[in-house]
């Protein structure tokens, strides 16, 4: 069966978790999220709050850098490359399991070289993405539209230390849905009618 895998990349915001969520309940296939920041902190022997931070974003300096230190280990490898490493290892380990969908962690690109997987972006423009994280969290910031950007910039900077890639970049993608267009639903729908087209 070809694209077992499904792969979410997504701005912050755009409601790709949610999106990957429902696509992979359509398909009746389980979705890694949260649970992969689990199995790494498990490998890495790190705290999961400190891999959740520092296996999707660049450090800029804030108040989890402050509290462990970028220490470099013996060959010039850093906390943030032992993460990787792990991540790797985990995202690997479970795309070898069977169908699913990963949400994040530069799981396009680790499964780049893979034929049974499907990568998607989800993106929209600032405004909905602004309007989506206040509806769903609140007003806890003075400005969340520099908290979008902010994550925005730390997630491609990410990316690019360890893919080489730019973030977002269309030809790194099967397909890239506008979820402040199409909706958060229609773009689960249209996810798992393509994995199921291609998996036939």
């Amino acid at each position: 069966m070809k694209n077992r895998i499904i792969t979410i990349s997504r701005q912050f915001g755009s409601g790709g978790r949610t999106i990957g969520k429902l696509a992979a309940e359509a398909l009746n296939i389980p979705c890694y999220d949260r649970e992969i920041i689990e199995q790494i902190a498990e490998k890495s022997g790190f705290a999961k709050e400190y891999v959740a931070e520092h296996g999707e974003y660049s450090d800029t300096g804030g108040w989890l850098s402050n509290a462990f230190g970028d220490s470099y280990l013996l060959g010039g490898r850093s906390n943030q490359d032992l993460i990787w490493e792990a991540q790797c290892k985990t995202i690997n380990e479970i795309a070898d399991k069977g169908p699913c969908v990963i949400v994040g962690r530069c799981a396009d690109y680790v499964l780049k070289d893979r034929v049974d997987c499907l990568r998607v972006y989800i993106y929209a423009d600032l405004k909905k993405r602004v309007n989506r994280i206040v509806t769903q969290y609140g007003k806890l910031m003075d400005s969340p539209e520099k908290r979008v950007m902010e994550k925005d910039k730390r997630r491609a900077a990410y990316y690019r230390i360890y893919t080489d890639q730019k973030f977002g970049e269309a030809e790194n993608f099967d397909v890239a849905l506008n979820s402040g267009t199409l909706g958060i639903e229609k773009c689960a729908d249209i996810i798992a009618q393509l994995y199921q087209h291609i998996a036939d």
